[in-house]
């Protein structure tokens, strides 16, 4: 053999000698002197991914955390003190947005016109009830009082309309407000009220149709949720939201309207909700704990109740009502089913088996990867995917696009990708060749791959030479 040939074969051996442990050989696979197997077993790690997991209260720095969600609530008389007058820089500052966005973190924002408290008062500007008025005062108990706009009053539309838009142009630019919970409507912005006790009821379709277009307009980056499967979000798309999880009852009505549709009391109409059962496939669903159970309940003896519901409604996000753990109120002493709620929650990302052949004179290397997610739900933002080469000081020496869209990896299936590479790490001295999904809004890797492998910065090392 030509002693040139018999140097370039046992050098590329030497190669596959250098690669050290992210993996494992398949046994029945016969290794080629330039290429390389890998397979990686799925991880049982609470993942703190972007755009999943517990949303807390933004002005709760100490319950915010690791998660990369934060919620935020948008009181109307808090934004809109005098007529198209807009005080953003309160709601900014109270909030702490400015650190969350550095931090890399991501916004679930519900607008509210009536937020029930301990006393009666409203949630409205002023102003806005000198001009309409036409609501109700109500107090049907000690914990549930305030003021109910009449959401049918034309006034009150078109000032809606108005602050949606003020909203849109503050925080709809580009995708640091991730999620828009529908509100406006109803007690909390859930699209209900208790007309038992003599307040308005809640318009008909056509009317509410009229809150809902604004935000359409206002926030076309972000993903928009209602708290029913109402036609209009069957129509547009949307994704839904359960305010009730962990109710084993509640949760049963809010599956069934998914998956049957059905009349919706709150405005006496019939068929207004429409069967949704695949909206999780292309739409996010989220929500927050119930209060009627304590988090004691949902998280210890009812555990495996709380994990079937949230599986069962392919939950991404929940928030603001979570278990923080910081008292025990809030779930101090249940870190078990804290864990187990995390590890349900949203899309579990991982790569399975990589291929590498490395880059040789006649043609050029490749890595192919098999992809596959563990989760209860894709991810609903196709964000970019590289491969990286990386040197002994973990600095940057290549990158490689992976064309892989992160939207349609739903739970359970696979998608193989195939990467052409020109540098080869014998020549360029490379170290690791990782992978990661980058966040547009950081341009860094920000989502840690569910496998059992070395990371460098939320990149998931595939191979390390020494």
């Amino acid at each position: 053999m030509n002693k040139r040939r018999l140097s370039a074969l046992t050098a590329a051996a030497l190669l596959v000698g250098l690669l050290t442990g992210c993996g494992s050989y398949p046994a029945e696979a016969p290794l080629q002197p330039d290429s390389e197997i890998r397979e990686y077993t799925a991880s049982d790690a609470v993942l703190y991914n972007p755009l999943m997991g517990f949303a807390p209260e933004a002005d709760y720095e100490e319950a915010v955390g690791e998660h990369t969600l934060v919620y935020l609530e948008v009181l109307w008389k808090e934004i809109e003190p005098e007529e198209g007058v807009y005080d953003f820089t309160s709601l900014e500052e109270r909030n702490l947005l400015s650190r969350w966005r550095e931090e890399g973190k991501h916004v679930v924002l519900r607008f509210i016109c009536d937020k029930p408290s301990e006393e009666v008062h409203m949630d409205i500007p002023q102003w806005l009830y000198d001009k309409t008025g036409d609501g109700t005062f109500y107090a049907y108990d000690e914990t549930h009082q305030g003021y109910s706009p009449d959401y049918n009053n034309p006034v009150f539309i078109e000032a809606h309309r108005k602050v949606i838009a003020a909203l849109g142009e503050h925080f709809g630019r580009d995708t640091f407000v991730s999620y828009v919970e529908l509100g406006s409507l109803g007690h909390w912005g859930e699209w209900h009220v208790n007309y038992d006790s003599g307040i308005v009821r809640l318009p008909k379709e056509a009317v509410r149709e009229q809150y809902v277009l604004p935000y359409l307009e206002a926030f076309p980056q972000a993903k928009i949720l209602m708290r029913r499967p109402f036609n209009t979000a069957k129509t547009y798309g949307f994704g839904l939201y359960d305010d009730t999880a962990g109710n084993p009852e509640a949760t049963a009505d809010w599956l069934d309207w998914i998956q049957n549709g059905g009349d919706y009391s709150q405005a006496e109409e019939e068929d207004a909700l429409s069967p949704m059962p695949d909206a999780w496939k292309t739409a996010p669903i989220g929500g927050e704990f119930n209060s009627d159970l304590t988090l004691t309940e949902m998280l210890s003896t009812g555990l495996n109740t709380t994990i079937s519901l949230l599986t069962q409604s392919h939950t991404t996000f929940l928030g603001p009502k979570i278990p923080h753990g910081l008292d025990e109120e809030n779930g101090a002493g249940c870190e078990e089913g804290i864990e187990a709620v995390l590890k349900t929650l949203g899309y579990r990302l991982r790569v399975e088996q990589a291929s590498y052949m490395a880059p040789q004179p006649d043609r050029e290397g490749s890595l192919t990867l098999t992809w596959t997610n563990d989760g209860v739900a894709p991810m609903y933002w196709d964000w970019p995917v590289y491969l990286y080469f990386l040197d002994g000081e973990q600095q940057l020496l290549g990158k490689y696009p992976v064309e892989l869209e992160t939207t349609g990896l739903l739970p359970e299936e696979k998608r193989e990708t195939v990467t052409s590479l020109s540098l080869n790490p014998l020549t360029e001295k490379a170290a690791y060749l990782c992978v990661g999904i980058e966040d547009p809004l950081t341009e860094k890797p920000a989502v840690s791959l569910a496998m059992n492998t070395e990371e460098i910065d939320r990149m998931a090392v595939l191979y390390h030479w020494e």
